[in-house]
């Protein structure tokens, strides 16, 4: 568990250090100059000075930033500062780290593509490494009781005795067969977790409620459906806009709430929640790992573009005000409005974070 945390830590380290390179890249190209590049957060272990930047590795490797000289206001008659440059080049130094992370997604869903993810077939297609695959379980169930999880390939089913089917199966029918004449008696499934081999002993319900089988999970016929490599860029593009779609609309729903009700959904979860779900993702294979970080780095995009002061968006707002009146906004003024969002989003990540800990322990 411990290595596990560490390897979440340098994930999401790594996703916020592909943003700021972002901002990094594309103020060296404007010609602004970047003070300091860090990965993590200090003390500072290490660093050293090139071309006017130094980039520094830190401690505690929870992220990282980029400062760019300028940013305070400073150097306001200095060419090499952001405070100079014109709106639009602050406005894309800013949206530079959620581009980033954009690319980065669809570099992610790509290779996702190419390497092959499971996908439900009918039973009439003979597509490669066809298998039955748990879909959902639930939680008040032999099935959830044994230990079952999402994502669990079926290998095989057996009976106290020797092994019943030698052959790896391949259909929903074979299970539910199986499982529907061992009703009331202990059965064994050999399953496959990520490359992990597990057994587990259930016992199937003789008397199911209503709209639930013996075991209480929901079952597919899968194969690895995989694409050639010159499709897969086009492919990680569209999965690319699916999850900036859908996700855009999750965040719109999940504002609209809070606004009226002062409420957020269970479906939102904090660093600990993401944690939980990472691990059990990472246990189904390295394309769907790709993918979550894929849509780990879709959502960081588009937190980070929300109009809030503190984030982002928050700093492009007040650069829209700036060119709509054709005056700055206050730095006093700005800077207040920025220390009051980070306040209340440390606020709402530390209240889910507490709510995650009472769901996951």
């Amino acid at each position: 568990m411990i290595i596990a945390i560490l390897l979440f830590i340098l994930l999401l380290g790594a996703l916020v250090l592909v943003h700021e390179w972002g901002h990094f890249f594309v103020a060296r190209k404007f010609g602004v100059r970047v003070e300091e590049f860090a990965f993590g957060f200090p003390p500072r272990i290490a660093s050293f000075v090139k071309n006017g930047t130094r980039y520094a590795l830190n401690l505690f490797p929870i992220g990282g930033y980029v400062k760019i000289y300028g940013e305070g206001g400073e150097g306001s008659q200095d060419p090499a500062s952001f405070s100079t440059r014109p709106v639009w080049q602050r406005i894309a130094i800013i949206a530079a780290g959620v581009a980033m992370n954009a690319v980065l997604a669809w570099a992610l869903f790509s290779a996702s593509h190419a390497i092959g993810l499971p996908t439900v077939i009918e039973d009439s297609d003979h597509a490669p490494d066809a298998r039955v695959m748990v879909i959902a379980v639930n939680p008040h169930s032999p099935a959830g009781d044994a230990g079952i999880r999402f994502g669990d390939v079926i290998r095989a089913v057996r009976t106290e005795e020797p092994v019943d089917h030698p052959d790896a199966i391949t259909r929903v029918e074979e299970v539910q067969e199986f499982i529907g004449a061992h009703r009331g008696q202990v059965v064994h499934l050999e399953l496959l977790r990520g490359s992990e081999t597990v057994m587990v002993g259930v016992r199937p319900r003789e008397d199911p409620p209503e709209g639930e089988g013996p075991l209480g999970v929901a079952l597919v016929r899968a194969g690895i459906v995989r694409v050639p490599w010159w499709r897969a860029p086009i492919e990680g593009a569209r999965t690319t806009w699916d999850v900036l779609a859908l996700t855009s609309r999750a965040l719109g729903d999940t504002a609209a709430r809070f606004i009226s009700r002062g409420e957020v959904g269970a479906e939102v979860s904090g660093p600990v929640g993401i944690f939980f779900f990472a691990n059990e993702t990472r246990q189904l294979g390295i394309a769907y790992f790709l993918r979550l970080i894929g849509v780990l780095s879709v959502n960081l995009a588009l937190l980070n573009i929300l109009p809030i002061p503190a984030l982002d968006g928050g700093r492009v707002l007040f650069l829209f005000i700036e060119k709509v009146r054709g005056v700055r906004v206050n730095e006093r003024l700005e800077q207040a409005a920025h220390t009051i969002g980070f306040v209340l989003l440390l606020v709402l990540i530390l209240a889910i974070t507490y709510r995650d800990v009472v769901r996951f322990f």
